[in-house]
């Protein structure tokens, strides 16, 4: 039962990776590629290829990745990487199709506009595809590779590769002002793949002491339909044993469950946090 929910488990993920590679895929030929705008990643080194030589992006994009495959192969294992090949797949293949349909800028005359739109969607896209344990290849083979011997953390290594391509690409497209077209594109790719990531998980994590805690938590139930854990606390100051009643709930609930604990106890002290990745019942399911 186990082995064939979990087959389940993954053929939902590679389906969802096909959707984020395939948002990816319009937005980078169809917005970005077509105003001259480099991002980052093997796909920006790619894009600097085809403006120099004109050789089509996804060749070097696909040649590029089995090199850095092969390496990666030999020191993270099959198990590690088998998402990562069937995105460059992917990647190449919608890449080529697009390449195809796609001849002319789609916002025609506005290069800031249609980068900024091209970012969101690629940003969306590898989102999606993260959000599965996906991956496109490129500098994430090359920084997963370094993060095994190095201790470097993996967004700070991405971000250091992205800045690095964007920059070097002043040599072949010699216009400062495409690298700041470029560097705004990274920004908002970035901001859009933690708000598909982080921002639509975020929930609030609520710690009410109140010595009505009992009603408190009986009508948060009833009411709010939410469930709620009592622990035992001492209060240091007052040297008294408390009650701490601790909520998980989504963000646009704590309002409500501010109005019902100020309608009890007006006297109650509350604190709230943001968390991210609460799973289980009623929140997000674990990927």
């Amino acid at each position: 039962m186990s082995k064939r929910y979990l087959k389940e488990f993954y053929w939902k993920d590679y389906a969802l990776i096909f959707v984020g590679l395939a948002v990816y895929a319009v937005g980078l030929i169809g917005f970005i590629k077509p105003v001259g705008i480099v991002t980052g990643g093997l796909t920006g080194i790619a894009l600097l290829v085809e403006y120099a030589s004109g050789i089509p992006l996804q060749y070097t994009y696909f040649l590029t990745n089995c090199a850095l495959l092969f390496v990666a192969l030999k020191l993270l294992g099959l198990k590690f990487m088998i998402k990562t090949i069937y995105g460059v797949i992917v990647l190449t293949f919608l890449l080529t199709i697009c390449q195809m349909f796609i001849k002319e800028p789609i916002v025609k005359n506005e290069p800031l506009l249609s980068g900024v739109i091209g970012a969101m969607m690629c940003g969306v896209g590898i989102g999606l595809v993260f959000s599965s344990n996906g991956s496109t290849g490129g500098t994430d083979i090359v920084v997963a590779i370094i993060n095994k011997y190095k201790n470097i953390a993996f967004g700070r290594g991405m971000l250091l590769c992205d800045f690095v391509i964007i920059c070097c690409s002043y040599f072949v497209l010699q216009d400062y002002q495409i690298i700041v077209y470029a560097l705004l594109v990274m920004g908002v790719m970035t901001y859009c793949i933690d708000m598909v990531i982080n921002g639509f998980r975020q929930s609030v994590q609520i710690l009410v002491f109140s010595e009505k805690y009992d009603t408190i938590a009986t009508a948060i139930n009833e009411e709010l339909h939410r469930g709620c854990t009592v622990l035992d606390g001492m209060g240091w100051y007052t040297k008294r044993p408390t009650k701490v009643l601790i909520v998980l709930a989504k963000r646009s609930e704590a309002v409500g469950i501010f109005r019902l604990i100020k309608s009890i106890d007006e006297r109650a002290f509350i604190s709230q946090s943001t968390v991210r990745g609460v799973y289980g019942e009623g929140f997000d399911k674990i990927r």
